[in-house]
């Protein structure tokens, strides 16, 4: 069933739920950041866990024409947001589709002289000469992995496979470089999602994967969503109900800005013995209990990246301490003055030779998680 000039937009902080998820009609849903606007929930694909797959015949289905939904992303521009993601679920095939989100970017760029944002999807298998095309109009392109191993996707998206997701995000690698070198008009990021527990997998399988995207397709995000599947899909038969936690999530994070941020490998976040992140203590202080022979830290005289792995000291923290103490000799007092949470550091670090936490592992641990219940979390990395 289709439905003329209808079109749902959702935001959340640019993409952090499968792309083909549309479940309203005509509904704003705003969250934070860019909203993802779609061109359709009627999907040609069958994955198991989209609620816009193709063996739901109760569902209502929307499509929109590339100037209706150009329109519509305008519309949202006006109001005032930061940009726009333009995507859809498979419409016919993955270059159709293709072609329809790069005639709306055209629209938005040429006929409606949008000079903002844009985020484009680009869809599994996609030909290298579309990609282009998108990447001539788009800030950002971005292909979803979806799952963290290869086989996950004859379990779970059968229409999908390791090539056809792989082989555009290589081909928008090559373009981000080719179009740097040689100066031509083309996206210069590109992100990726992949769900969480969709095969059972532990965290290390999943920030190994994320750490090998990054460095070998130099993307800008791996952005995490967790895996949902409570009712049956046909054609799933054996597939087992499952829901992934939020505080997964968090965690998960928390962890790849470790590594992106902090220094921090996937092997050192989720090492063999330890292959899943904990639910009450976060990733940075998991890792300094496990590695007690790495403090304390004198705070006067460690270099920034051994400042960077004492829990409850970020980066704003370790930039405040580098700066500061070229003024002079630091204290706990004067640690506070600058916004360290000594909560936390105190357990990991000393001030002039001086020592306020404790050397107990246990006792360590405990004011760590001091005041967690169920979902609620420390964030402070």
């Amino acid at each position: 069933m289709r439905q003329d000039a209808r079109h749902e937009i959702a935001t959340d902080s640019e993409q952090n739920m499968p792309d083909c998820c549309a479940s309203g009609m005509s509904e704003v849903v705003s969250t934070s950041s860019v909203p993802k606007v779609f061109l359709s929930n009627d999907c040609a694909f069958n994955c198991a866990y989209c609620c816009c797959r193709r063996s739901i015949e109760e569902k209502v289905r929307y499509r929109s024409t590339p100037r209706e939904l150009a329109e519509l992303a305008h519309a949202q521009v006006q109001k005032g947001s930061p940009g726009i993601f333009i995507t859809s679920a498979v419409i016919q095939t993955p270059d159709y589709t293709e072609e329809l989100i790069i005639e709306t970017l055209r629209i938005l760029r040429q006929d409606m002289c949008y000079r903002g944002y844009l985020h484009a999807k680009v869809m599994p298998g996609t030909d290298p000469l579309l990609i282009q095309k998108a990447g001539q109009y788009a800030n950002r392109l971005s292909v979803n992995i979806e799952v963290p191993k290869s086989e996950g996707y004859a379990l779970l998206a059968k229409n999908k496979n390791k090539a056809n997701i792989l082989g555009p995000m290589e081909d928008i690698c090559a373009q981000i470089r080719a179009a740097k070198y040689d100066g031509r008009p083309f996206a210069t990021s590109q992100t990726t999602q992949m769900m969480a527990g969709s095969m059972g997998e532990d965290d290390r399988t999943i920030l190994r994967l994320s750490s090998a995207l990054y460095q070998k397709y130099g993307l800008s995000r791996v952005y995490y969503s967790a895996f949902h599947y409570q009712h049956r899909a046909r054609g799933y038969d054996d597939l087992p109900l499952r829901q992934t936690p939020a505080w997964r999530l968090q965690r998960l994070y928390q962890a790849d800005r470790l590594m992106q941020l902090y220094g921090f490998s996937a092997d050192e976040i989720t090492p063999a013995q330890d292959a899943y992140l904990e639910q009450y203590v976060d990733p940075k202080a998991s890792w300094a209990l496990r590695n007690p022979q790495c403090f304390p830290v004198e705070v006067n005289s460690a270099d920034r990246e051994t400042l960077l792995r004492v829990p409850g000291i970020g980066t704003v923290g370790v930039e405040r301490i580098l700066a500061a103490r070229r003024q002079g000799a630091l204290s706990f007092d004067s640690l506070k003055k600058m916004g360290i949470s000594l909560k936390r550091s105190k357990h990991f670090i000393t001030c002039g030779g001086k020592f306020s936490g404790s050397h107990a592992g246990y006792v360590v641990r405990r004011a760590l998680t001091a005041g967690f219940v169920g979902e609620q979390l420390a964030l402070a990395i």
